[in-house]
C-alpha cells in the first residue's frame, strides 16, 4: 500500500478524519481535502498533505490531485425539513457537495486509475442511500443518486482493475449527527435525549452510535488485498435497520 496515493474529502473530521488516520496506518500516502482549514491543520501537524477546498464550487474541482489510487467521498452535510418548507438552495447545495462532486472527482481520477490497471473507489453512503427517512428529501436523494453512480463505475471500472463501493453506516458519531439532535429535536418537538433514542435509534437493533473508525475499518478493507472482486456493493453497518 505504500505505492498507492489516496484522496479522502470531508476529511477534518468524522469518519473522513478516520479513513484518512486509517489509510495512512496502512502506508498509503493521503491527501485530505476539507473546506475546514484550521481542522485540516491537526491532520498536516501530523504529517498528512492537506488541502483546503470547496467541494461544491464544482469547476475549482479540476485544481485538486488526479494522480489518485484511491478515492474516498465522505463529505457530507444535512438539512432536517418537511418537503414543503425545504429550501431549495439548500438540496442543490446537498446534491452538488455529495453527488454531483463525488461524479466530478471520480470523472478526473479514472484515467489515472486506468493507466495503472488498478484503482478503488469508495463512496461513504449511508442507510439512507438504501431507506428513506422522513425530513431528509436531499440527504436521501444524494446518497441514492451515489448508489446508482457508484455501480455505475463499478461496471465501467471493472475491465480496468478499478473496483467502486459504498459504505452504508447508520448514525454515526459525527459532528454531523450531532447537529442533527437539535434539528430533529425542533422538528418534531422531543428534547435531544429522547431524539436519540426515539428517532436515530427506533429502527436499529443495536442501541448505539457507530464509531467513526468503524467506518474506516470497511474502507479500508475495501482497499486492501481481498477486495479485487468486492465491487459495486453497498457494505451495510446499520445495526440491523435494513434487517426489518
Amino acid at each position: 500500500m505504500e505505492t498507492r496515493r489516496a484522496l479522502v474529502t470531508g476529511a477534518a473530521s468524522g469518519i473522513g478524519a478516520a479513513c484518512v488516520h486509517r489509510l495512512a496506518a496502512d502506508g498509503v500516502q493521503v491527501v485530505a481535502v476539507d473546506h475546514d482549514a484550521a481542522a485540516l491543520g491537526e491532520l498536516a501537524a501530523g504529517g498528512i498533505e492537506t488541502i483546503t477546498a470547496d467541494l461544491t464550487d464544482l469547476d475549482s474541482l479540476q485544481d485538486l490531485p488526479t494522480d489518485i489510487d484511491i478515492l474516498v467521498n465522505s463529505a457530507g452535510v444535512q438539512q432536517v425539513a418537511p418537503v414543503e418548507q425545504f429550501p431549495p438552495e439548500r438540496f442543490g447545495y446537498l446534491l452538488r457537495l455529495m453527488l454531483e462532486s463525488p461524479f466530478r472527482l471520480i470523472r478526473q481520477t479514472l484515467p489515472h486509475m486506468y493507466g495503472r490497471g488498478w484503482g478503488r473507489i469508495v463512496n461513504i453512503s449511508s442507510v439512507h442511500g438504501l431507506r428513506g427517512s422522513p425530513f431528509k428529501a436531499a440527504y436521501v436523494a444524494a446518497k441514492h443518486g451515489l448508489e446508482g453512480l457508484s455501480k455505475v463505475v463499478a461496471l465501467e471500472g471493472a475491465p480496468h482493475g478499478v473496483t467502486s463501493n459504498c459504505v452504508n453506516p447508520a448514525y454515526v458519531r459525527t459532528p454531523l449527527v450531532t447537529a442533527q439532535l437539535a434539528d430533529q429535536a425542533l422538528v418534531h418537538g422531543l428534547t435531544e435525549a429522547e431524539v436519540l433514542d426515539k428517532v436515530l435509534l427506533e429502527p436499529v437493533a443495536v442501541k448505539r452510535l457507530i464509531e467513526p473508525e468503524e467506518v474506516a475499518e470497511l474502507v479500508a478493507l475495501l482497499c486492501g488485498p481481498a477486495s479485487a472482486s468486492l465491487t459495486g456493493s453497498s457494505l451495510v453497518l446499520d445495526g440491523g435497520w435494513t434487517a426489518h
